[in-house]
């Protein structure tokens, strides 16, 4: 067994031949760098995750050439077994996290949905993180660690495309990278954070999925079955 899983992890991307890893955060010794410092920490004890193989899984299941649509989240769950490396998505064995029963009562108000946004990824939806790691009972513990190059890279790598897509951008964070994206050729779509916390509650009735999918066929794309 290696003790650099998250090195290791970091091989097996690029070995995988994603195009992601053509961006310079992983070219350049960047993401070796976070790797490596992420690996220290558990070298030290701590109890990192996601699990190494689900690190890069939004970058895995949705390759640069299929993304539709953008949500950017902060960082993973940080109790075991809850996070898969796409955020917001829950794969964890109790209720659904208070900001995603938000996020899925935009989409199916009053129906029973599932955590797992797995579905979403396969059509097209890129759903990052700004860390792409966590410490357990830790939450937003790598968020200096280096990760968030890469989301600004992969943001700007959709925007430089021709092919349309459209940014949905929740919260301060989110919408801190609106800079980044070409609004001439892509949509933005920014609202409140999702959370409970969120005292100006503007996310609730923002319809962010419909005007999502309305933008994308507007320009003759398909629209994304946000239903889980």
């Amino acid at each position: 067994m290696t003790d650099t899983p998250v090195a290791a992890a970091l091989a097996r991307f690029r070995a995988s031949g994603s195009p992601w890893a053509e961006l310079p955060f992983f070219a350049d010794g960047g993401a070796d760098r976070v790797a490596a410092r992420v690996d220290a920490r558990i070298a030290a004890g701590a109890r990192v995750l996601p699990e190494p193989e689900n690190i890069f899984r939004a970058l895995a299941l949705t390759p640069p050439e299929a993304v539709k649509v953008v949500i950017l989240g902060q960082d993973p769950y940080p109790t075991p077994g809850d996070a898969h490396g796409l955020a917001f998505s829950y794969v964890g064995p109790g209720r659904l996290p208070a900001s995603l029963r938000v996020i899925l009562a935009e989409v199916a108000p009053g129906r029973p949905a599932r955590g797992d946004l797995t579905p979403w990824a396969e059509q097209g939806v890129l759903l990052l993180n700004s860390a792409l790691t966590v410490e357990a009972g830790k939450a937003g513990a790598h968020l200096r660690y280096g990760w968030a190059r890469l989301t600004d890279e992969a943001v700007a790598a959709v925007s430089e495309r021709d092919r349309p897509a459209v940014f949905l951008l929740w919260g301060a964070q989110a919408r801190s990278r609106a800079a980044l994206i070409d609004r001439a050729r892509h949509g933005v779509i920014e609202t409140g954070h999702p959370s409970p916390l969120n005292r100006a509650r503007d996310f609730p009735g923002s319809a962010p999925f419909a005007r999502a999918n309305a933008w994308l066929e507007a320009r003759g794309l398909a629209p994304v079955a946000w239903q889980t």
